[in-house]
């Protein structure tokens, strides 16, 4: 349990605390991938491939819901200049990132809980449910968060961005629209629908996501908002020489995806009686012919997901942008293609997740900063890591599916992430080597190091057999 956890908490710091160079959505699915890495490695480490990668992608897809939501500004509530010292603006904005915290992680336990379960969960029934999940996340919306009329000052009654009620001296205050009212029905009501379906793994770990997600947020930026709220704590003794460089932002964030990531694991460890056992994963004759998709619609959607995330990620196409925008929306062909297809789970986890990052590194690395001429940009931090990220996949395809070979593949892909995404982020960051002159980059980088240490030595230690009979 010890190192089930451990491992959980450093692939969630890591994670989370990259995603903040690279986005909501797609950034926060590295955290949903190690994460879900970890505890699929660790609880069943006997399972076959096809079904540790479908549960491996359903974690990756869960956890981009979350990203739709707003939080800039709620947590400039606790910490910008003009409001500090007043303790109603941090209790709310404290508040808000609750909530939000809570419905963000709350999405990656129900989708992990339900790839881990003993339900069966089919291709046209998450279609069919994330679609409809669209549709409620609409009314919730206009439920929670209207009206919205920011050029009037008017705002929703529950609205946890910059708003007048806070700074009614402001005339230029650009409040955000949100949509947390959104996701909370839609999450509800994912909640009710795997209980409905007999699922005794996705509610509880719905639950452990909502506590990880509602401690882990508000508590990392506990620290972010004392760091404002009391200076004078960092102009004497070692913090003289070390506040400088540390990133208080990304401190909120490792912070937030430790905590999260030890709830998720926590959860997980504790209901793993209602994990999936060998006896419900599919034999070698049932795995070759079937339940699969067949090649020509798998492979075509998973190529009209990958074309709609390009243009929604880096074009300004006007209809086809708000792919990215609607998370919801966004989770409809990957999560179907990840229920039955033979492909999509490997692809959708390790290449297709990784496209967008990358790509935002070859965007700031070279067309932004210039550090780096194109040609060699694109082949060191776009060919390369694709390439090896889509070895791995079909590596993991063609692996024996039915014998156990002791979690080897899992935990070869678990290493291959963790340093594909610190090789990236460690660019992105402009490579802040300890021995060259420090950077607000620096320490964390340092952080991010030690956090792939761990991953790496869970990875390469043969996990306990905690598989039942």
């Amino acid at each position: 349990m010890t190192r089930l956890l451990l491992a959980s908490a450093a692939a969630g710091a890591m994670g989370w605390g990259i995603r903040g160079q690279y986005g909501h959505e797609t950034g926060a699915m590295i955290a949903g991938l190690l994460v879900s890495l970890v505890i699929v490695g660790t609880l069943r480490p006997r399972a076959p491939v096809a079904w540790a990668m479908r549960a491996v992608a359903f974690g990756a897809i869960g956890v981009g819901f979350g990203g739709a939501m707003t939080y800039g500004q709620t947590i400039g509530l606790t910490q910008d200049a003009a409001l500090v010292g007043n303790v109603a603006a941090l209790r709310w904005g404290l508040l808000g990132l609750g909530i939000k915290g809570a419905l963000w992680i709350g999405f990656f336990g129900a989708c992990l809980g339900m790839g881990l379960g003993t339900t069966r969960y089919r291709a046209r029934e998450l279609a069919l449910l994330m679609l409809a999940l669209v549709a409620i996340a609409v009314v919730g919306v206009w439920v929670f968060n209207e009206p919205y009329a920011p050029a009037d000052r008017v705002l929703p009654r529950f609205y946890f961005s910059a708003s007048w009620y806070w700074r009614p001296d402001v005339v230029d205050l650009k409040p955000r629209r949100e949509v947390w009212g959104g996701l909370l029905l839609a999450l509800a009501t994912l909640g009710a629908y795997t209980r409905w379906r007999g699922d005794r793994l996705a509610p509880p770990l719905l639950a452990w996501g909502v506590l990880g997600g509602a401690i882990g947020f508000p508590l990392g930026q506990c620290l972010q908002a004392f760091h404002a709220w009391h200076p004078e704590v960092f102009r004497s003794g070692a913090w003289v020489v070390y506040d400088p460089y540390i990133n208080w932002w990304n401190a909120m964030e490792t912070t937030f995806g430790a905590v999260m990531g030890l709830c998720i694991a926590l959860g997980a460890w504790r209901s793993q009686n209602t994990i999936a056992s060998p006896a419900a994963w599919p034999t070698a004759t049932e795995q070759g012919r079937g339940p699969w998709l067949s090649p020509g619609p798998e492979w075509a959607g998973l190529t009209a997901h990958v074309v709609l995330l390009l243009i929604a990620e880096f074009t300004d196409v006007p209809v086809l942008g708000r792919y990215a925008d609607v998370a919801l929306l966004m989770g409809v062909l990957p999560l179907a293609l990840a229920a039955e297809g033979r492909w999509s789970p490997a692809v959708i986890a390790l290449p297709v997740t990784l496209l967008p990052i990358a790509g935002k590194t070859v965007r700031r690395l070279v067309y932004e900063q210039h550090a780096v001429g194109a040609v060699v940009g694109w082949i060191a931090y776009a060919v390369l890591p694709l390439l090896v990220a889509g070895v791995v996949a079909w590596w993991l395809v063609r692996a024996d599916a039915t014998r156990t070979q002791e979690g080897r593949p899992v935990r070869a892909a678990l290493i291959a992430c963790t340093w594909l995404y610190f090789g990236l982020n460690f660019a992105f960051f402009d490579f802040p080597w300890p021995w060259a002159a420090w950077t607000t980059r620096t320490i964390h980088a340092m952080v991010f190091g030690a956090c792939a240490m761990v991953l790496t030595t869970h990875a390469l230690t043969r996990a306990p057999r905690t598989d039942p009979a």
